[in-house]
């Protein structure tokens, strides 16, 4: 199970740059442990990251194995208009996590 925190401004003026925060914590299994016995736990690391703003991609990241257990990604964009913020986690296994926020542009 993961649990995002996200922190994007609730309000900002046209043309105002923005800082996004988000955070994700997830059970995270580097794929190089062994159990007891010698066997080799599988890898379920969260592997990539996407931010769209009303549908427009602008952010986009590729995670690899020993970056973070739960990655914190801070990144900047123009507030255009009142929309919403769609976050999406992707990992191993089948993961898949989304979050969204909403922003009011004046």
């Amino acid at each position: 199970m993961a649990v995002a925190r996200i922190n994007v401004p609730k309000t900002a003026q046209r043309g105002e740059i923005i800082e996004i925060r988000a955070l994700i914590s997830h059970v995270m299994e580097n794929g190089f442990r062994r159990t007891t016995l010698g066997v080799p736990l599988p890898r379920d690391i969260i592997t990539g990251f996407t931010c769209t703003y009303n549908g427009v991609e602008i952010c986009r990241v590729t995670l690899y194995p020993s970056i973070a257990a739960n990655p914190f990604l801070s990144f900047t964009t123009i507030a255009t208009e009142s929309g919403t913020l769609v976050f999406n986690w992707r990992g191993d296994n089948g993961f898949n996590h989304s979050e969204t926020a909403q922003i009011t542009v004046g």
